[in-house]
């Protein structure tokens, strides 16, 4: 190693070197100082425990014998003290065994003397290296963590990340947020962001499913109720909105609500005042409200089971979220995090994925969205056979919806008998791809057929022109 080279691999770190024997010290101090290292000493294991608690250093080099505190003790109560400390241990000519204990403790490498000059900063400069490598890994896991995840929510498709930024220019303010997607793809966790990321954080979140709960007693768990004011009212109950008092309150299935309670929620919106039920008088209430929808309310507000100006009142930003199905990117991440949280609920050995299991996961529908992937991901790690999952630990209705060619069977609307073999290649093929929302691996995987092939059926039937009716996005995701 080239005297440059030595510079720059120990340039900034931090030494603390640890021998009983002076003359070792200064030897081993003159050299690291020379390769551009910063050396700190300890004559003994003690001095170097205390050093270690006052002090941030980079690698410890420990002599293994010494009087007092051994070597391999002293690594113990290192990585005791700082788990991810590299600790190089020195260990006298002939003791194999003493190296491989300390190997089995967690030291980072060893030396067996009488080592070189270079010998010496070449395992210096690789622990160092390897430590600077995987604190990158862990800054770089970080970054992707926080890029990717907001509050509960996970996902890196497009769509996801316009919600995130969304998320985080609605959260400051006060105004009304409408949530709407299909059931399971996480309405809720999109109004806890909210209100996490919001002046309101400090407050209650008061979440309530207005399907969940009887009509007769929807009032009643809104506004609240004084004592008598009904058969069985033998207590007053404050209600959701004064529970939510300074925080927010999240109305799920907000479309469930009756018309004439719709009414009140209104008067709630525009004057922060509600009336318990038996009372003569109303309550100031502050509270930010956010409501959810799985189904289309303008329709709704069309058959007359929802008022218009309410809708209008609620819908001041509207966040619709994708199901899972148009966002298979997400998948994989979606998995890694189900993964971790089954294993931890369960009390299970981590356990890994097939690349198998992630390509038919990614082929399935999921009709039941994020919350079916999650219901899925527990299942499996529950019941897993082996430290890696495979296609085989699918639940059956998900192994058969992951079959080759399945989707195309189960999924695919097929057009009148009669049409043309063409015909009937054509609309599959567009069909695929409306599914896959262009993506071209995926809808090949869908039809059953390699990538190129998809690529040549899509020139020949000219699905991709432009001006075609049956237009798609050309978006490839790789062969």
């Amino acid at each position: 190693m080239t005297e440059a080279g030595q510079h720059e691999s120990g340039a900034g770190a931090r030494l603390l070197v640890v021998d009983d024997e002076p003359t070792q010290r200064e030897m081993l101090t003159s050299i690291l100082e020379r390769a551009g290292y910063r050396v700190s000493v300890a004559a003994d294991g003690q001095e170097k425990v205390r050093r270690l608690e006052a002090q941030h250093f980079d690698l410890v080099l420990t002599d293994q014998k010494m009087p007092g505190m051994d070597g391999l003790e002293l690594l113990d109560r290192a990585r005791a003290q700082i788990p991810d400390l590299p600790v190089v241990l020195m260990t006298a000519y002939g003791s194999v065994s003493s190296a491989v204990e300390a190997m089995k403790r967690g030291a980072a490498d060893y030396l067996t003397k009488p080592f070189e000059r270079d010998e010496l900063l070449l395992v210096l400069s690789k622990v160092l290296r390897h430590r600077r490598l995987e604190d990158e890994v862990a800054a770089l896991h970080g970054v992707l963590r926080d890029r990717y995840r907001l509050g509960g929510l996970i996902g890196s498709a497009p769509a996801m990340q316009e919600i995130f930024d969304l998320v985080g220019r609605v959260a400051h303010t006060d105004v009304p947020v409408l949530i709407q997607g299909e059931s399971g793809t996480g309405k809720e966790l999109v109004a806890a962001a909210i209100h996490e990321a919001s002046r309101r954080s400090s407050g209650p979140f008061v979440a309530m499913n207005c399907a969940a709960v009887p009509e007769t007693l929807l009032e009643s768990e809104f506004f609240g109720h004084e004592r008598g004011a009904f058969t069985g009212a033998v207590r007053a109950r404050p209600g959701r909105f004064r529970q939510a008092h300074g925080g927010t309150i999240f109305l799920d299935e907000i479309g469930a609500m009756r018309v004439d309670l719709q009414a009140k929620l209104l008067r709630a919106l525009q004057d922060q005042k509600i009336q318990p039920l038996g009372s003569t008088g109303s309550v100031q209430v502050d509270v930010r409200i956010l409501a959810a929808t799985g189904e289309n309310l303008e329709v709704a507000i069309r058959e007359k089971r929802f008022r218009e100006d309410l809708y209008y009142r609620l819908n001041v930003v509207p966040i619709t979220l994708p199901p899972l199905r148009e966002r298979r990117e997400d998948i994989p991440l979606l998995l890694d995090h189900f993964l971790s949280k089954a294993t931890r609920k369960f009390e299970k050995e981590p356990v890994g994925a097939s690349s198998e299991l992630l390509e038919r996961l990614q082929m399935y529908s999921w009709p039941g969205n994020v919350r079916e992937l999650e219901n899925c991901v527990e299942r499996m790690v529950l019941l897993a056979r082996s430290a890696r999952l495979t296609p085989v630990d699918l639940p059956p209705n998900i192994r058969r919806g992951t079959e080759p060619g399945a989707e195309v069977d189960d999924l695919f609307q097929l057009p009148a008998a009669g049409v043309r073999l063409q015909e009937l290649e054509r609309h599959l093929i567009v069909q695929a791809l409306e599914r896959t929302r262009g993506a071209l691996g995926p809808a090949a995987r869908l039809l059953g057929i390699s990538y190129k092939t998809l690529q040549y059926r899509i020139q020949k039937h000219h699905i991709s022109q432009p001006g075609d009716r049956d237009v798609v996005p050309e978006v490839s995701d790789g062969p």
